[in-house]
């Protein structure tokens, strides 16, 4: 899964269902969500950020992107990590990454 946009957009927001291997929504609900972002080759997130929940029982999600998110253009690995109620942690997608590339603006 990729997604391009340019420095310094917040538009548009990313939106997911989570799923998980068998194609079945993740019940999200009471759980919470973070979108992670990372450089490739970085050590550090770029962006570490809570994630809104829009439809928890259809595992919908959807991260709008702040000022500073996009500000550096380069590929980025992202995921987001979902933690349920008894702590146990799981992140999507799970079988690869999620491809974010930001393109430098013109002006």
């Amino acid at each position: 899964m990729a997604f391009v946009l340019k420095q310094n957009d917040t538009s548009p927001s990313i939106s997911a269902i989570l799923k998980d291997s068998a194609g079945a929504v993740i019940d999200l609900s009471s759980a919470s969500v973070v979108f992670h972002m990372k450089a490739i080759g970085a050590s550090t997130l770029k962006v570490d950020a809570s994630v809104s929940v829009t439809d928890p029982e259809n595992g919908a999600i959807q991260y709008d992107w702040v000022s500073g998110d996009t500000d550096t253009p380069g590929t980025y690995y992202a995921e987001f990590q979902v933690t349920y109620t008894d702590g146990s942690v799981e992140s999507f997608p799970n079988t690869e990454n999620l491809v974010v590339t930001i393109i430098p603006e013109l002006g």
